[in-house]
């Protein structure tokens, strides 16, 4: 298709030439053999009548017809219409029928409904109607149709990324035929660095340079160009792609040397500097020929044969694949003409007079039945694989120049089988190593007890009502075991989430009575009083001092340094910087002062708060329980009464101690009513943005949701409240649709995910293990990882472990995600948070690799991906990735 260059970018612009041609092709197709007395084909525009003829009968044809329309009326300028006409090209006006269904991504439906009703509008002989013709033509344009198209120019004016969507949708066309989960049976690298080729070029650099190389392939006064073949194939490696290059033998005294070049470097394409850094230095080929003992030919009917050459150590080059046409033999003869007067090939190649050299005819080995019907048909069957040794026979050899010249066969045979043994036996041992490594650095991610990965037949539906109905009539019908490995494998139904949830979170204990149920809830209600009383005095206390500042304007008088202060730590409740928090008034000393606060007892009566806190009702701790007012009145009676029996005597140094306790109450009290002010600020910020589009948060329930947070951060002030909290609360509200119940289950749900948040150091962990587990599992993608600026810190995982993936999911795969994370502790890894990232990765890996994805490409992706994926399929490649690990731990 001409639409190939896209394959690399991500959109293609609407004007491009390639769009053209392939608009010109689909419609010379669409046009061929139409019938012409059918009504409408007589027009001059044949494309515009079939278009408008399917589009009566075909809603999607229909669609694009009234697009059309629309797209002219505009151009032309209709009266009907204010808008300016659309600078449209007139090959765009030309072609603009399949144009606009090609941008609307339907005409490939277009196209396979006139398929698949072609009787009605082609003749028989018609490409259209062809049973083979057609549907491949529809079916090619699924490719193009899967593209995004533009209007911007881009700094190509072509081109520029795809969508997540249009990497996934050119997967599925291109790689249906790949596993998705390309990585679930492949054995672990073995970490071996692989011996490379004696003669490449990263072992054997040349003294000359990339240029001088070059030109030592063409024939100059020190050697003579025996032969030389260009598109010769060559796989340098076992995972790359076949490479075209330059083979080339040469001569030079009594030495034989060939050499094989990548057409990338002598191309001329590349500049001086690039060409003697090029990648392809170490795919190029520099073997002496003195170095070979044997050369292995293997010739088909469908190619022009391949050549492979065997060192003296029986290590194999890198096949040389000939392109068709004799160029196989024509080496050969040159090579045994070059090996003269010492050497030769064994057996000769044989001469015809004036017909050159030939293959030797060799007989097949077969049965010695088909040998004698052979004779009597007067048939031969000759070999089309041969082996050429590469003997001296009048040459005499020292002890010196025996091992470096050439070898017995005998001898051959023996260092190849120690190659092979001693390869197996390091093979064997670097693989004992692995797993050695990986049972240090993973055995702590999984259970020991060997889960099976796929569900058994009784766990396929999970935890049903009629289980759980069996269960709460008889505990004892199911043990708490089974019941979680029947979460594990296929989730909860949904009719019973509300009751099984408070089990597996640790709410509820499994057998535990009704009656202890009850006493749980019991403390929220404690709890509630007690931030609910603090939050009183807090905006108290936030109305006071916009008053007292409301009050410094409106008289015209300065605001003095105290109450800058307050405006300062009030601006903090807001995460506003303030650009003066710097500079400190010279000559004031910048120790709080208990000014910072104006004294209720120093306001007017109906000023003063309402609420105070000195009963032992009041709600507030012990260490808490007294009131802003009390406080304030004892601490400043308590600083007059010093300065009197100071200036009276040495009475005030007995009340110093009183005064200095005073202080320190009253500061604990503001530090306490700062920190509750600022988590109050946050949580209210958060939550009026949490999930504002799913239909179960109304604002009856936002402040169900806000009085739980607010409950949890009073007991944890100590943390606070942390962005995303919000986040794992929400779930648990729409499934239990209790506060009591919901506070208790986040609490319990809290135990392990505060270790994701700043001040947990659960995350690095994370990242640490995910290395781990991407290295041993699946060594090419993490190396691809540290080749594009090395990303395997694994900060593109930050939000999938800090949430539990919610903002990745939909809230119903929320739901099945969350109910296996909480059971797989017990069943199969306390970790399983990491093998669901690592199963996120792998299901798209392919189209990771295949876009050579860095740090950049791959958040984006996975952000617009978000929701969108498949989460049955990822949760039982995470199954299989737990079985994979427990079984490399059990493998001794």
């Amino acid at each position: 298709m001409t639409l190939i260059p896209a394959v690399t970018k991500k959109f293609v612009h609407e004007d491009s030439s390639h769009i053209i041609a392939l608009c010109t092709a689909i419609e010379a197709c669409l046009g061929h053999l139409l019938k012409r007395r059918a009504a409408g084909f007589l027009r001059s525009d044949k494309i515009a009548a079939l278009f408008t003829k399917v589009g009566k009968v075909y809603d999607t044809a229909g669609e694009v017809c009234r697009k059309v329309q629309e797209q002219l009326q505009q151009r032309q300028g209709s009266s009907t219409t204010s808008r300016p006409p659309q600078p449209l090209s007139a090959q765009a006006i030309k072609h603009i029928w399949v144009r606009t269904a090609l941008f609307e991504k339907v005409l490939d439906k277009i196209v396979q409904y006139i398929v698949d009703n072609s009787s009605k509008y082609y003749e028989r002989e018609a490409l259209m109607h062809d049973s083979v013709f057609g549907p491949i033509l529809a079916a090619l344009l699924v490719g193009p149709c899967a593209l995004e198209y533009t209007k911007l120019k881009t700094s190509d004016h072509l081109w520029t990324d795809p969508s997540a969507n249009e990497l996934v949708q050119r997967h599925r066309i291109h790689g249906a035929h790949r596993s998705q989960d390309t990585t679930a049976g492949r054995r672990p690298a073995l970490g071996i660095r692989k011996r490379q080729s004696s003669g490449s070029m990263s072992e054997d650099r040349f003294a000359a340079s990339a240029r001088e190389y070059v030109e030592s392939l063409h024939q100059n006064s020190r050697t003579h160009l025996l032969y030389g073949k260009n598109n010769v194939l060559v796989q340098p490696k076992k995972e790359m792609e076949v490479l075209r290059g330059y083979l080339s033998l040469h001569q030079a005294g009594d030495n034989l040397t060939l050499k094989w070049t990548p057409n990338q470097l002598i191309n001329g394409t590349l500049g001086d500097c690039d060409l003697e850094k090029s990648i392809y230095w170490d795919y190029a080929l520099t073997v002496p020929l003195r170095q070979i003992v044997c050369i292995h030919c293997h010739q088909r009917p469908d190619c022009g044969g391949t050549l492979v050459l065997v060192s003296q150590d029986g290590i194999q080059r890198p096949p040389l694949h000939f392109p068709p046409g004799g160029h196989l033999l024509a080496f050969l003869s040159c090579l045994e003409t070059g090996l003269l007067p010492r050497g030769q090939l064994e057996p000769p190649l044989w001469s015809q007079k004036g017909k050159g050299k030939v293959f030797p005819k060799l007989r097949k080995r077969s049965s010695a039945a088909r040998l004698i019907d052979q004779d009597r048909n007067g048939e031969e069957q000759t070999a089309a694989d041969y082996v050429f040794r590469i003997v001296y026979p009048g040459y005499r050899y020292d002890a010196m120049t025996f091992f470096s010249i050439s070898i017995p066969l005998k001898m051959l045979c023996q260092n190849m089988k120690r190659q092979i043994v001693s390869r197996a036996f390091y093979g064997w041992l670097a693989y004992c190593r692995h797993l050695s490594t990986v049972r240090t650095h993973l055995s702590a991610l999984v259970n020991h007890n060997i889960v099976p990965p796929d569900r058994p037949c009784e766990a396929s539906g999970g935890l049903s009502k009629e289980v759980w109905s069996k269960y709460q009539k008889d505990c004892k019908n199911y043990k708490e075991l089974e019941l979680l490995r029947l979460v594990y494998y296929g989730g909860v139904q949904h009719d019973i989430r509300k009751e099984v949830w408070p089990f597996l979170l640790g709410h509820y204990k499994f057998g535990m009575g009704k009656k202890d149920m009850g006493q749980i809830s019991e403390r929220y209600q404690q709890v509630m009083r007690e931030w609910k009383a603090c939050e009183v005095i807090v905006k108290q206390r936030e109305k006071e001092m916009q008053s007292a500042i409301f009050a410094k304007l409106s008289s015209g008088s300065s605001i003095d340094s105290h109450v800058l202060r307050l405006v300062h730590r009030d601006s903090t409740l807001s995460n506003e910087p303030d650009p003066g928090s710097q500079e400190t008034p010279s000559g004031e000393d910048s120790t709080p002062t208990m000014t910072t606060l104006v004294p209720p007892a120093a306001l007017p009566p109906e000023e003063r708060p309402l609420v105070e806190f000195d009963s032992p009702d009041s709600g507030l701790p012990s260490s808490r329980n007294y009131s802003v007012t009390s406080a304030h009145s004892q601490i400043l009676s308590s600083i007059d009464d010093g300065q009197s029996t100071e200036e009276e005597g040495g009475a005030g140094r007995r009340a110093g101690p009183q005064v200095c306790w005073g202080v320190q109450c009253f500061f604990e009290q503001i530090e306490l009513l700062d920190t509750v002010a600022l988590n109050l600020h946050r949580i209210d910020k958060d939550v009026q943005r949490c999930d504002r589009n799913y239909y179960y948060f109304t604002t009856a329930n936002l402040e169900k949701l806000r009085n739980i947070m607010c409950s949890y951060v009073w007991e944890h002030l100590e943390m606070g409240y942390v962005q995303g909290m919000c986040d794992l609360l929400a779930p648990l509200m729409v499934i239990l649709d209790d506060e009591c119940l919901a506070y208790s289950c986040f609490t319990q749900l809290m135990k392990r995910m505060s270790q994701n948040f700043p001040n947990g150091g659960a995350m690095d962990t994370h990242f640490a293990n995910m290395r781990s587990l991407i290295q041993i599992l699946d060594s090419e993608l993490f190396e691809l990882m540290q080749q594009n600026g090395d990303y395997t810190h694994f900060y593109f995982c930050y939000r999938w472990f800090l949430l539990d993936f919610k903002r990745e999911l939909l809230y119903e795969d929320v739901f099945a995600v969350w109910e296996v994370i909480w059971v797989a502790p017990r069943i199969s890894s306390q970790h399983f948070v990491l093998f669901l990232a690592l199963a996120l990765v792998t299901v798209y890996r392919d189209i990771i690799m295949d876009n050579n994805m860095d740090f950049t490409d791959i958040i984006k992706f996975f952000n617009e991906m978000a929701e969108r994926h498949d989460v049955q399929h990822i949760l039982k490649i995470a199954r299989e990735l737990v079985h994979k690990v427990q079984s490399l731990m059990d493998n001794k």
